[in-house]
Formats: C-alpha cells, structure tokens, sequence
C-alpha cells in the first residue's frame, strides 16, 4: 500500500506547496496517524480542488487499510464512488472501479467471517466435552496441509530442474490459464483479461486481450504489475488484420501480477476484467509462472 500512496508525485506539474501538502498527508498515513491524514487530504480537496481526484482516491485507501483501526468500508466506497462520479476523465476512474469491486468483496467476506466465528462459538459451547478430539482433528489437518505444501513445494521444484512446462494454455472464456507438459495440466490458474475482453485483439487501445499462438520473448522483474512476461503479440496474422482494417496494432502484452501497491487484493482480482489486454494473476502466481515458463514458451490464447 506504501508504494501506492507515495507514486505519482513526479507525474503532476503541481506546485511546491500541494506536493508538500500530498507528502504532509502520505507521512501522516506511515505514522499511523490515519484521522490526521484523512484531515490533510480534505484540506487538500478544500484548497486545491484540480487535484481533488487523486486526494479522494488516496482517502480511499486509508478509510479501507487494514491497519487503520477505524477502518470504514463505507467512507472508503463514497471517496471512490464520488471520483467517479464526479471526475468521469481521471486517471484514478479504473483503479476506483477495481477498489469499489474488492471493497464490496472484503466487506462481504467479513460479515461472512463474523458469521462463522458466531456458528463457531455456539459450537463450541455445544461440543465442549469434545474438546480433546477437536483439537485432535485440528493438529491432523494442519499437519495434512504441511504435507501438501510439501509436495507442493517438491512439485515446483521438480518442475523447474526439468525445464517441463512446454506450453501454456490461455481460454478467454473460462478466465483460465493452464501450464501444460507433454499434454498434461500441471496447473491452472484463475486470470482476468482486458476490460473488453470479446473478440480478437484488432488495434491500439481497444483493452482487447488477442487470440493465437505467441511465444514468452522477454520478461520485467521491474514491472509496474509486480513481474511480467512479454508475449510475442503481434503475430503475422495480426499484423495482416490490422493492416487491413488501417489501424495499428498496439503491443505490449503481459502475462503479469497485481498492480503494485495491491497486492493484498489476492485472488479477488479474477473477479472482473480490469487489464488493457494484458492477462493477469497474482503475484505469487505470476512467480511460480516466472519459474516454470522460460522464454520460447508457447503461448495459445483461445476464445
């Protein structure tokens, strides 16, 4: 979340006062002072008002932030709701989308939890002359889980001494990617795609994600969206169809992680295409990707 709050800087020709105001604020939130720095963004929506967009953005985050105790999922949804609202050509719009998207699924998952905790303590009042056999059946299932990270883990690392992985397969329609050896699924993950997501990529900005057959050809470590990998768009026949309809037609498509600064989103991030074409995990998949897929690893990206 740090980097998030402390990006951007350089990208405004604002004045020395409003970035001394943004820094004021930004050093309030590392402090832990959140109130305070809630403060400083109102005062700066108050006296700068061109910047009102990035400020309530940021406010959004600090009203949701998981070490901000008095959290307020609700604020944070207003502050995101009324950018879009009132500021329909920000540059902040997406990410907004994206956060009101995972608030609402945080806040869902919460109320889910604190539900189960409440079926939790009921039974435990119901079940306490269990309670050796349920912390039996706890210990056998942690030490179920070690194992099978275990072998997880052995898997993996199985997987990248032998070079395995031969292909990856990418169905659009499932929102699914799949590493494949020797015709065999080593795994599949659940990915998000371009904000339009039907039909072939056919030109420069249409958040298309393409279709064919490309290859891994360079891979960032230093990547905006945490690691990515660069694919061999655009292919003969896309650059066949984009000649024909006059058009250019764009690059510049990843197999990438989560934007930094999100990373805590997880998988939550499948939820809805947010990508410009691009195809998106996590970050702790996009490593084990990283790892297993080698540069000339055929990419197959269908409907």
């Amino acid at each position: 979340m740090a980097p998030m709050l402390l990006s951007g800087c350089s990208h405004f020709n604002d004045g020395r006062q409003i970035k001394t105001t943004f820094a004021e604020a930004n050093d309030l939130f590392h402090q832990g002072s959140h109130a305070a720095s809630l403060a400083k963004y109102s005062e700066i929506i108050e006296k700068y008002p061109a910047k009102a967009d990035r400020a309530l953005f940021e406010m959004g985050i600090v009203h949701a932030h998981p070490k901000n105790q008095q959290k307020d999922y609700q604020k944070s949804l207003e502050c995101f709701q009324k950018l879009i609202k009132d500021y329909p050509g920000s540059e902040y719009r997406q990410n907004s989308e994206m956060m009101i998207f995972n608030i609402r699924n945080v806040a869902l998952k919460d109320a889910t939890i604190a539900a189960q905790q409440a079926q939790i303590e009921t039974l435990q009042h119901e079940v306490q002359g269990k309670e050796n056999e349920i912390v039996t059946l706890q210990k056998t299932f942690e030490a179920f889980e070690k194992k099978i990270e275990a072998l997880e883990k052995r898997f993996f690392d199985y997987a990248i001494r032998k070079g395995s992985v031969d292909r990856i397969l990418i169905e659009k329609s499932t929102r699914r990617l799949m590493l494949i050896s020797q015709g065999e699924v080593l795994k599949s993950y659940k990915i998000a795609l371009g904000g339009n997501p039907i039909g072939p990529k056919e030109r420069q900005g249409d958040n298309k994600t393409p279709e064919g057959t490309y290859v891994i050809d360079a891979r960032n470590r230093d990547s905006r969206f945490h690691l990515s990998l660069h694919i061999s768009y655009p292919n003969e026949r896309d650059k066949k169809r984009a000649k024909e309809l006059g058009v250019s037609t764009g690059g510049d498509i990843m197999i990438h992680g989560i934007k930094n600064g999100l990373s805590w989103v997880g998988d939550a991030h499948s939820g809805v295409d947010w990508t410009q074409g691009c195809i998106a995990v996590t970050d702790q998949e996009i490593e084990e990707i990283d790892k297993l897929a080698p540069n000339g690893t055929v990419v197959e990206i269908r409907p």
